[in-house]
């Protein structure tokens, strides 16, 4: 559900779709790209299920990430931890984070806001 305003768009994530251009599609994920305003970018990952994003982290850039449906793992640096619907994990600066999908059948959905572009 999105209910957009003069200013500002209000969004309700249990319903939430970015509304973004595919930006990444592979035998792993579908990634949507929003980028609606002039600093950050809103981007959702469908993680199909027994596959991992790509692991990495970004110098100068921070995320953080809203677990929608789906169960899955993440991990922060050497920190591996579950993550559920409604979770919220803050991504510093320069920390190395993937995402994995350890269902057999279920997708795992999240949003994730950036700094600026997105880095390949």
């Amino acid at each position: 559900m999105k209910i957009t305003g003069n200013n500002s768009t209000f969004l309700n994530l249990a319903k939430f779709e970015t509304n973004g251009k595919v930006v990444k599609e592979d035998d792993r994920y579908i990634v949507k790209d929003n980028t609606t305003l002039k600093s950050l970018v809103l981007s959702s990952t469908n993680l199909k299920p027994k596959k991992e994003t790509s692991g990495h982290n970004h110098d100068g850039q921070e995320e953080v990430y809203f677990f929608i449906s789906g169960q899955g793992d993440m991990q922060l640096d050497d920190d591996k931890f579950s993550v559920n619907p409604g979770d919220i994990v803050l991504v510093k600066d320069d920390v190395f984070h993937k995402v994995y999908n350890p269902s057999d059948e279920e997708e795992l959905y999240f949003i994730c806001v950036l700094q600026g572009a997105r880095h390949n």
